[in-house]
């Protein structure tokens, strides 16, 4: 039985569209990207599952703590009784940040993250207004872009995220921030994006990757000594990497965990990588509602596009054998049409199978998803979406 036919038996009578996770999968997902850190923690991004029971059934797997992606998303979170959540990204919430600070909880479990004294500031700010709990804690993010070139003509390879890059610049922000009232240093975040986020899909790409992981190695190094130096002591938690590094990463000097989620739901921007064979775990339906004409059909819903440069690697991808998206029209709002390429005929109630581009995304399209077993549906989750959360 085919991966389709398997999805098809499992959901039938449940209308699409329709979400899917495959519980095995995800679960083997889960055990190989432990495997690949080779006994460093992993943190798991929350923002690549966007379904608590699916973040909670990776901590039961062996994952250690939570990466958030918004600082109300790690407060609700912390209110459901996850602890350790680092928010991988800084916030400028003032309501978020107001409520960390009246809860002496959220305090101890949650970790902010800041690249710039304008948002230690907004910080400060806001502990200010709540004197007298526990120091909340923070991370640093620090740039980890690869930058080649000779004098003036340089490129800049990878993301554009973080204004900190030298040790100098660090370990300044680092004492600021072990010397402003109410917080203190935990640790260092070096998310080498060239590396973890990018498939191996060229020469190029493959060459960026072998001169960033020695680029990244060096310059930790000075970080972690001028950091050390700043604050009189070295920081516990130095998280690095991704579903595509973990192997570099984890073996990194110095780090302490690395964070993956990508690799749970395996995406379709996930196809290609090196460092591990793909298993997609998570899926979406559709139903077939029209057949214009011979070897066309069109699908009711379907236009899940991913963020990020517009293009074709960012619409679903078609599971079903021997069908394609249109060049015209890809992936519809309403309506997905899609032309015959070899496969078995589509008529007008037959069910078909994507994956999205991206992974966590899918799942703010849809309230439920269901979690199959072979060709069963063994229960359901809510999505974030579906509990009434959406934080961006």
């Amino acid at each position: 039985m085919t991966l389709t036919d398997r999805l098809t038996r499992a959901t039938q009578g449940r209308p699409g569209p329709i979400a899917v996770v495959d519980l095995d999968v995800f679960d083997a997902n889960a055990a190989d990207l432990l495997r690949r850190a080779g006994g460093t923690p992993v943190r798991v991004a929350a923002k690549s599952v966007r379904v608590r029971s699916l973040v909670g059934r990776a901590l039961e797997a062996g994952f250690d703590g939570v990466m958030a992606y918004s600082l109300a998303e790690a407060l609700w979170l912390v209110s459901t009784g996850v602890r350790d959540v680092l928010v991988g990204y800084p916030t400028t919430d003032t309501d978020a940040l107001a409520r960390l600070a009246a809860d002496a909880d959220a305090r101890r479990a949650i970790t902010v993250m800041v690249d710039d004294v304008a948002q230690l500031a907004i910080v400060r700010s806001a502990l200010a207004a709540a004197p007298g709990g526990p120091d909340v804690s923070v991370c640093l993010d620090v740039d980890c872009s690869l930058r080649v070139g000779i004098g003036r003509v340089r490129a800049h390879l990878g993301t554009r995220r973080s204004p900190l890059r030298t040790p100098e610049q660090v370990a300044v922000l680092a004492a600021q921030v072990d010397g402003t009232d109410g917080t203190r240093l935990r640790g260092l975040m070096f998310y080498e994006a060239q590396v973890a986020g990018l498939p191996d899909t060229s020469p190029a790409v493959r060459m960026v990757k072998r001169l960033s992981v020695p680029d990244v190695e060096e310059r930790r190094r000075g970080i972690l000594a001028a950091v050390r130096t700043a604050v009189g002591r070295q920081v516990e938690l130095v998280n690095a990497g991704g579903t595509g590094s973990l192997e570099s990463s984890s073996a990194g000097t110095g780090v302490t965990e690395v964070t993956a989620g990508s690799g749970l739901f395996v995406p379709g921007t996930f196809d290609g990588y090196r460092a591990f064979a793909p298993r997609p775990a998570a899926f979406f339906g559709l139903d077939v509602v029209r057949v214009p004409g011979d070897g066309w059909a069109t699908a009711f819903g379907g236009g899940y596009v991913a963020s990020g440069p517009a293009g074709r690697s960012r619409l679903p991808r078609l599971t079903t054998p021997g069908w394609a998206l249109t060049r015209r029209e890809g992936a519809g709002e309403v309506q997905t049409p899609m032309h015959r390429r070899g496969g078995r005929p589509l008529r007008v109630g037959d069910r078909v199978w994507f994956r999205h581009a991206k992974a966590g995304e899918l799942m703010e399209r849809f309230d439920t998803v269901l979690l199959v077993r072979g060709d069963e549906v063994v229960g359901t989750a809510p999505t974030y979406r579906g509990e009434g959360r959406t934080f961006g």
